[in-house]
């Protein structure tokens, strides 16, 4: 195997490292109490409206936003991110996953709650930072922030336009919530504080991680990274 399949294959890992990671951000959310991460209130409050589990409900509603990113860019959505509808059901499978390993495991006392939160967002922006950074294509969340970044905040970095995306979901859920539930389910503080902490939390972690990633991925040792974009096409 040649260095360039390597280097490929260690991308690949890291990208399933972070969904990984952000899988388990969102079932420490979850059973923490104090509400759900942004990335996944929504599917979560549909979850609770329809009665499906939130990993299909995931799978559907980031389908949803691989149709508002082709809405957006139009000739410019390159539809080898299309692919994000494999990863998006992997993602699905991979929180199932997790909310199966912590079971109804919490930490007792609302200090043990606001650790709970605290490992969540730390998760969550791990996560992000890893599948973004390696530049292999974004998932739907984050592919349909890219692409709004691109066409309406263009002057703004996109960590900034994230915390704009992640209320805004949030919001939305609320709305949902209080129509179809009867009052708000699943958005706490905790929903709050991760949307707008995670962006920015992100902007410090990138400045270890990134350099991390172009030395291991691609093999550039003696470049640091002060600024990040994120990539939408796979290479």
């Amino acid at each position: 195997m040649n260095i360039k399949n390597r280097k490929f294959i260690i991308r690949i890992l890291f990208y399933m490292i972070g969904l990984l990671c952000l899988a388990f951000g969102v079932a420490f959310s979850i059973n923490s109490k104090l509400g759900v991460s942004p990335v996944n209130s929504l599917p979560y409050i549909i979850s609770l409206i329809t009665g499906n589990e939130v990993g299909i409900c995931v799978i559907a509603l980031f389908s949803f936003y691989i149709l508002i990113q082709i809405v957006i860019l139009r000739k410019e959505f390159k539809w080898i991110n299309l692919t994000q509808l494999v990863f998006s059901t992997i993602f699905g499978y991979f929180v199932n996953f997790a909310k199966s390993v912590l079971g109804d495991f919490t930490i007792p006392t609302y200090a043990g709650q606001l650790c709970m939160l605290v490992i969540s967002i730390l998760l969550v922006a791990l996560g992000v930072c890893l599948y973004v950074d390696v530049k292999l294509v974004n998932m739907p969340m984050e592919g349909m922030t890219a692409a709004i970044n691109v066409k309406i905040f263009r002057k703004l970095p996109f960590h900034d336009v994230k915390v704009i995306m992640d209320c805004t979901v949030v919001v939305i859920g609320i709305m949902l919530s209080l129509m179809f539930l009867g009052g708000i389910e699943g958005i706490r503080e905790g929903t709050v504080i991760c949307a707008l902490l995670v962006g920015k939390i992100m902007k410090p972690m990138q400045k270890v991680i990134v350099p991390m990633i172009e030395i291991t991925c691609f093999q550039k040792a003696n470049s640091v990274l002060h600024t990040h974009e994120t990539g939408t096409a796979m290479s």
